[in-house]
């Protein structure tokens, strides 16, 4: 009986030696292929933010015809669109920080106040302590403290510290990390009114006292060093309303300020860290780097 193997089995070995010389002669380029195309999705090139269009720095800024601190006939000059910024500020969690010159209210009452920033925390230093987002002192006739927005171990936290019965009240919200948040504190009447993110309220009402003056503050250091990155700090002396914090939220990380009768300092640090709010209250940048690759883990609202 006759059989027919060995001709089908050649066929078989001919076409594995083609396919084994194909990968020789292309493997190398397919590879290399592959890593470049992940090298390219790691930097952004794919994300469709990249070819958005981006407001270079200053590109927006409060003008105040009769000098800071004043409310006349003041308006908003510039590309103010809520453009993605070309920048951001990243703080390396061990030594970075931005120094806010000091500066008074001039009232003797300063009751209400809010503190408005985004934020991307990538991780606590390898101490493990807190990273300060924003913070400023208060001191005054009644209590003395600071303010402030800060990550502990990932958790979001805002603090109202009280210096004079040595009290903290801390708003734990929950673990965020590698995203970026809208994160607002508001002070209504002398008390610690509501935190927010991404526009949602998390009230709480701790009292703390009318506030003589504002005093000095930092931008990625309160307490401890900041690890991530910062944009779009803005500081009101009134108590902004849940509507207008979420209308801020919905302009997005480039939005501008929406109150400006009542801006007393917005850093977007969008490449410095200068005040664009008219007031005058440029900040000082230790070891901060201002990136153009920072949209992973930021969705617009």
């Amino acid at each position: 009986m006759k059989t027919f193997r060995k001709k089908p089995l050649r066929k078989a070995s001919s076409k594995a030696q083609s396919a084994m010389e194909y990968l020789m002669t292309y493997g190398w380029a397919i590879l290399i292929i592959s890593v470049v195309l992940a090298a390219l999705f790691q930097l952004g090139v794919f994300n469709p933010m990249t070819f958005a269009p981006k407001a270079p720095p200053g590109s927006c800024q409060v003008f105040r015809p009769d000098g800071p601190y004043t409310t006349s006939f003041i308006n908003l000059e510039g590309i103010c669109s809520g453009e993605l910024p070309q920048y951001v500020a990243q703080f390396n969690g061990q030594s970075s920080y931005i120094y806010v010159l000091p500066y008074s209210l001039n009232t003797s009452a300063f009751c209400n106040l809010t503190l408005v920033a985004w934020s991307y925390d990538s991780g606590m230093p390898s101490s493990g302590n807190m990273g300060g987002v924003v913070g400023f002192l208060r001191s005054g006739n009644v209590k003395s403290g600071w303010d402030d927005i800060e990550y502990n171990d990932n958790i979001l936290r805002f603090e109202i510290a009280n210096t004079s019965t040595g009290d903290d009240n801390w708003y734990v919200s929950g673990a965020f990390k590698n995203e970026w948040l809208f994160t607002a504190l508001v002070l209504k009447n002398g008390v610690a009114y509501s935190g927010y993110i991404n526009g949602i309220a998390y009230p709480d009402g701790k009292y703390i006292g009318c506030i003589g003056y504002f005093g000095w503050g930092g931008i990625g250091k309160w307490d401890r060093y900041f690890n991530g990155s910062i944009a779009n700090v803005q500081i009101y002396n009134t108590s902004l309303s849940a509507n207008e914090i979420q209308a801020l939220y919905q302009e997005g990380i480039g939005g501008a300020p929406i109150d400006l009768q009542h801006l007393v300092g917005w850093w977007p640090l969008n490449g410095n860290a200068n005040d664009y709010s008219g007031n005058g209250n440029n900040g000082q940048a230790s070891n901060v780097n201002f990136i153009s690759n920072w949209y992973s883990g930021y969705t617009p609202p």
